[in-house]
């Protein structure tokens, strides 16, 4: 089942509550792997070759995703998304979910976000 676009969720955001959808050229991304935020920007400077410079802030993030961004399209998948940033704040998801749609809707080219959050079983 998807939650693509039933008038509250952006248009560079899917959720996925089943199986997600094949997505030709799609970088994944682990939600286990990304509980925190230390260990999010880890799991996507290894996924997107981001820079060694990403730093840790929220705006550094901000900055190498909009560099990455200039290059062309991004589609991110992240399997297991209800285990994303789990162990932080609630806060630091919103944060998340804020840089992705400044980016969005202000970089160069698309970016879209797939929320996978089936069981393992599901995939």
């Amino acid at each position: 089942m998807y939650d693509e676009d039933d008038g509250r969720l952006p248009n560079w955001l899917t959720v996925c509550r089943d199986a997600a959808p094949e997505l030709p050229g799609a970088m994944v991304l682990s939600g286990g792997a990304a509980r925190t935020r230390p260990a999010l920007f880890a799991a996507l400077a290894g996924a997107l070759a981001l820079p060694a410079h990403l730093g840790s802030t929220w705006d550094a993030l901000s900055d190498v995703l909009r560099d990455r961004l200039d290059a062309g399209p991004l589609t991110l998948l992240i399997i297991d998304a209800g285990e994303l940033l789990v162990d932080e704040p609630a806060g630091q998801y919103a944060l998340l979910l804020a840089v992705f749609g400044d980016l969005a809707t202000s970089a160069p080219h698309p970016l879209h976000i797939v929320l996978d959050e089936a069981p393992p079983s599901d995939r």
